[in-house]
């Protein structure tokens, strides 16, 4: 009778622990929402691809892990507007249990979402957005920022092109939170370096004739026209900028914001010798090869963007940081992810640094000529590699209320 008591007593214990346990999981499930521009000029570079690589980030953890937790992925579409994106979050957090929004392009809407994620005390992991802010003056207890921002695309393109000779520019910028950022933090390492800012135009998102802003490129002399844009509008500049015989006239174009599905758009006689940072290419290594060749066995044969890779890592290494710290608390689990160091098989180590800035190497690249490529999406080759703590600005400079100050 003792020993029914005694194993029943210890039995209770067990249920009681592992109750309290799985108690700090809210739900008993982690929700992860993708939200992103699933159907517009930003569509292929995230979209459907990236709830892909989200979906195979969890596939790939619960390999590994021993937690036992459930995990659940959702999506939907912001339409690169800062109200829709706010709706869908605070629903999201508010009612459906979601505990982290990833992915997030468009500059406006990610700003839109650091700011209810932190109300709300949930997580977000932006790979898609680029405005250097989202580590700066707008930093946030709850926010990291892990793939590329508007600094880092400055200091490595912008940086290369005036070294080479550019040192006059005119830029298309796109006229949202994202293209301020990026012609702002681009101007700034021009003029550092000597060169001179002829002037800009602000371009709204999503045009389809940019006949008016390239004449103003033309007639502005500069040798470098600098397209502070991305995604459709940028194969669009391009294209037209083609059209209008810019570059056969003297000028260079500078995409300040250029991802592997442009240049797949673009094609590589129209996209050769364009001069682009990014953080992460397919053809690197084994370990990129293998795994993009498996995601691009489930989204029809197309490779992946680096916002693609970024979401895979960056989720990966979101649920380490929630098995490590026993919670799905946003803010505990943020804090547990710049703890822990990054290890992945696409960004390999790093870590997540106290304003929320995620590091590791950059590379300035150079698309190909059509007789250099082997094939489809052999686009790129390495012009230069740019270290981990020389590719993203000093944390002391970002102004970030994160940061001690010394």
């Amino acid at each position: 009778m003792k020993r029914k008591l005694l194993s029943s007593l210890i039995a209770g214990i067990g249920l009681v622990v592992a109750g309290a346990a799985q108690a700090q999981i809210s739900g008993n499930v982690v929700k992860i929402g993708v939200m992103n521009d699933m159907s517009g000029l930003y569509a292929d570079i995230g979209g459907p691809g990236s709830v892909l690589a989200a979906k195979m980030a969890v596939e790939d953890f619960q390999k590994t892990s021993k937690a036992g937790l459930k995990i659940e992925v959702v999506s939907a579409d912001h339409q690169n507007k800062p109200d829709v994106g706010s709706s869908i979050a605070r629903k999201w957090y508010d009612t459906d249990g979601v505990d982290m929004i990833s992915d997030v392009p468009t500059s406006s809407v990610a700003l839109a979402i650091n700011e209810v994620t932190k109300e709300k005390g949930k997580a977000f992991v932006n790979t898609g957005a680029a405005s250097s802010d989202l580590t700066g003056k707008s930093c946030s207890p709850n926010t990291v920022h892990w793939l590329y921002d508007t600094w880092m695309l400055a200091h490595g393109t912008g940086s290369a092109v005036v070294k080479s000779g550019g040192d006059s520019w005119f830029f298309l910028t796109a006229d949202y939170a994202f293209g301020h950022a990026l012609e702002r933090d681009t101007a700034e390492v021009v003029k550092a370096a000597g060169g001179k800012v002829l002037g800009d135009v602000k371009v709204p998102l999503n045009t389809q004739d940019f006949s008016s802003f390239l004449l103003q490129a033309q007639s502005s002399k500069a040798k470098i026209v600098g397209l502070a844009n991305a995604g459709g509008d940028t194969i669009n500049s391009i294209k037209q900028a083609a059209e209008f015989g810019i570059v056969k006239g003297g000028q260079k174009l500078a995409g300040l914001l250029v991802f592997l599905p442009d240049v797949h758009g673009l094609g590589l006689q129209t996209a050769q010798g364009l001069q682009i940072t990014e953080s992460w290419y397919w053809d690197l290594n084994d370990a990129s090869r293998a795994w993009a060749k498996r995601f691009a066995a489930q989204h029809g044969g197309k490779y992946p963007s680096s916002d693609h890779a970024g979401v895979y890592a960056s989720v990966l290494h979101y649920l380490k940081a929630v098995e490590a710290a026993k919670t799905d608390d946003g803010t505990k689990v943020v804090a547990k992810m710049k703890e822990l160091p990054t290890d992945d098989p696409l960004f390999g180590k790093g870590q997540v640094r106290a304003d929320g800035r995620k590091t590791h190497p950059v590379y300035l690249f150079e698309v190909k000529k059509p007789s250099e490529s082997k094939g489809a999406y052999d686009y790129y080759k390495v012009v230069q590699t740019i270290p981990a703590d020389q590719a993203f600005r000093p944390m002391d400079q970002g102004n970030c209320p994160l940061v001690a100050k010394k």
